[in-house]
């Protein structure tokens, strides 16, 4: 299951890498025809702006798997176990009751705007929307796993496993390699 559900994140990187190509593209493409050729791609506004939108929602759904959104962790550390646990809890549900304001929201608008066209494209409306779907789904998931493992001591939350410090650290845990964090390999 585990490497199904990696599999699935890592097409959704693929995703969001071929939605930044295409921004770039899009409006790279658009600002040379301008000043170039004095003409431009009607739709590339338009559509870069949705490429942004949906770029954006999931990567945040891959950074939530990842627990690499910042935050505080400094009182879980300072609390006794059952009281970090607790706290964290009571985070997580918080978080799980604004993804389901998201994904209300989202499906609300997404079934108004269903028939709405875009005026360059003609992409449904709908779709601009239904990014918050694709957000909060997976979210509330990913949610729901950290409070189970939570609750069943698989995840500490003293160590701060739930959240980055800084930015700093989210950027040195992702770019380490085991030469640099392994004194023991160094030559």
């Amino acid at each position: 299951m585990t490497k199904i559900i990696d599999f699935c994140f890592f097409l959704l990187k693929a995703a969001i890498a071929l939605l930044l190509l295409t921004m770039v593209i899009l409006v790279f493409g658009n600002v040379v025809l301008r000043y170039a050729f004095n003409t431009g791609i009607t739709f590339s506004e338009e559509l870069s702006r949705m490429c942004f939108v949906w770029l954006t929602f999931l990567g945040a759904v891959v950074a939530m798997r990842e627990h690499a959104h910042l935050g505080m962790d400094a009182l879980l550390a300072r609390l006794p176990p059952a009281g970090a646990r607790l706290a964290a809890l009571t985070g997580q549900a918080l978080v799980l009751w604004a993804t389901w304001l998201m994904i209300s929201g989202s499906w609300t608008q997404t079934l108004i705007n269903w028939h709405v066209s875009a005026p360059a494209t003609g992409i449904s409306m709908g779709l601009f929307y239904g990014a918050g779907l694709a957000f909060g789904i997976p979210a509330a998931l990913i949610v729901l796993w950290d409070m189970f493992a939570i609750l069943t001591g698989r995840l500490d939350v003293q160590s701060g496993g739930l959240v980055q410090e800084s930015e700093d650290e989210a950027g040195h845990v992702a770019h380490a390699t085991p030469e640099l964090s392994n004194p023991a390999m160094k030559h």
